[in-house]
């Protein structure tokens, strides 16, 4: 069988593409492929901020679904996506494999300063009757000094305008995660 382009849903034995064709150009990309057993796994990152070394590294759409282990020895550095429509539904998960170093942080930035808000709902691991916190102000997500082995972090843009975003982040740890 030839390749076909529909426009509705379709049934296959033999695997699916996901596409996108380019209004201007014409161009057609693969979104996703999937074969006969697609794999739904989660994709795993075990060295991106796992070095243990000082790391900025700014995240792609592409590697949405993913979970980072983060390295806290140093300075760690997360820069969420340009601001973009397409970022809508994007979702990442930390999980701190090293404590965070005593005067070392790990931060997750949003773009455009003063542009973008997380909506943090954080609570502390060891647990106490005060958590959660809530905050929804600040561009800056921070895991402080002395955060603890299995801190974890989930973060999912749940707008973004291509101008202003708001992205939701849960987060798990001692000491509890802060915006600003």
């Amino acid at each position: 069988m030839g390749t076909t382009t529909f426009n509705g849903p379709v049934r296959s034995e033999n695997g699916f593409k996901s596409i996108t064709i380019a209004a201007s150009t014409g161009v057609v990309t693969n979104e996703a492929v999937y074969d006969t057993r697609p794999n739904f796994r989660q994709t795993i990152d075990s060295s991106t901020f796992n070095t243990g070394a000082a790391v900025t590294d700014t995240l792609t759409v592409q590697e949405s679904g993913t979970l980072f282990e983060i390295d806290g020895t140093d300075d760690i550095v997360v820069n969420m996506p340009a601001l973009s429509t397409a970022n809508v539904g994007t979702t990442y998960e930390f999980i701190v494999t090293t404590a965070v170093a005593s005067g070392k942080t790990a931060i997750f930035v949003l773009p455009g300063a003063g542009v973008s808000n997380w909506f943090l709902m954080a609570q502390l691991e060891s647990g106490t009757a005060a958590n959660p916190a809530s905050d929804v102000a600040g561009d800056t997500l921070t895991l402080a000094a002395t955060t603890a082995v299995n801190g974890r972090v989930k973060l999912t843009c749940v707008s973004d305008d291509g101008t202003n975003s708001t992205w939701k982040a849960e987060t798990l740890s001692t000491p509890i995660a802060t915006s600003a």
